[in-house]
């Protein structure tokens, strides 16, 4: 961590977006809301899981929940400070600060990665084998297989991030990006390197490249098993349902793959930034409205907690008129 003089480096700046005073408003503006939005749709789903007695006894909807608090952890770790360096005349962020956002963005980003994995295996299940699913993705199980994708996705990348926090660091200490990134902070460190690009690399490769190749297997199989069905009815519900996973997962590893797996992937250009705010921005707020919209099972579970609400309303109004005659 020390400079070529001997001083060491307390903090990194982030160059952002490199606009106008006047464009910065409009992007401080536009994240703002896209960032109250998105809380919204996440806190939504999953405090309508909780209180449907019947979604919450579904694993699909288990692991749904959990996959909207992860989106919720996983956009705050990057845009609240997009917004505050936007706010800022200087996008300053200490050391210890920058390699904690990048822990906790990949880390995230894995588990989002395991996560996936788990609801193609779910629907796999579900699908393929009916007469066992009950028992194979009993709320117990899939409560486990939720907690194991965390803790995987936790401890996938913290080799990596310990190998960089331990690198010299001989300046400059910019960083043109609007987050702490692999590439970034590796073409800020002295050589020699050893082998923390090689783990950062294979990390990503290995989490990114294992869950896609299980989810495009498994969703795979679903749709050749969907094609043999008789019943039309319901091979037709469950190929949507299908669709929308794959939407999902497009929308996820597609900028992915774009930035960190093509050649050059890690040079951030205005381009790169671009995708990055695609799949850090955009897809957590895309995503609960392509599991949700079309989703008869969520609208179901929405009328039957209005009415609900609307009983209690008018027990309360009767409540309120007994009292008033007494």
């Amino acid at each position: 961590m020390e400079l070529a003089n001997g001083s060491r480096v307390q903090e990194f700046i982030l160059l952002g977006f490199g606009v106008g005073q006047q464009k910065r408003f409009l992007l401080l503006l536009f994240f703002t809301i896209l960032y109250i939005l998105t809380l919204a749709e996440n806190i939504t789903i999953i405090t309508l899981v909780l209180l449907d007695a019947h979604l919450a006894r579904l694993p699909m909807y288990i692991l749904l929940s959990n996959f909207s608090w992860l989106e919720i952890c996983y956009v705050s770790t990057t845009v609240p400070r997009m917004i505050f360096d936007l706010a800022s005349p200087h996008g300053i962020i200490s050391f210890h600060n920058c390699f904690l956002q990048f822990y906790f963005f990949f880390s995230l980003g894995a588990t989002e990665s395991f996560l996936l994995s788990a609801m193609a295996l779910d629907r796999y299940l579900a699908i393929c084998h009916p007469l066992r699913y009950p028992k194979l993705m009993s709320p117990t199980s899939c409560y486990a297989l939720v907690a194991s994708c965390w803790v995987t996705g936790f401890l996938w990348y913290s080799t990596g991030v310990i190998f960089i926090s331990q690198l010299s660091f001989c300046g400059p200490n910019i960083i043109d990006h609007f987050l702490c990134d692999p590439g970034p902070l590796l073409s800020l460190a002295c050589p020699p390197l050893g082998n923390a690009p090689d783990i950062i690399q294979n990390a990503m490769t290995v989490v990114m490249l294992g869950n896609a190749f299980f989810v495009v297997l498994s969703y795979s199989v679903v749709v050749f098993t969907l094609m043999k069905t008789s019943n039309q009815g319901s091979h037709r519900k469950a190929l949507s349902t299908v669709s929308l996973h794959m939407v999902v997962f497009t929308l996820f590893y597609g900028p992915l793959a774009a930035t960190y797996l093509t050649p050059g992937g890690e040079n951030q250009s205005e381009i790169t930034k671009a995708i990055t705010i695609f799949y850090t921005a955009i897809t957590p707020f895309l995503n609960p409205l392509i599991y949700c919209l079309r989703n008869s099972q969520v609208k179901e579970a929405v009328q039957r907690l209005l009415k609900k609400k609307g009983r209690w309303q008018r027990t309360e109004e009767t409540a309120q008129n007994v009292g008033g005659k007494g």
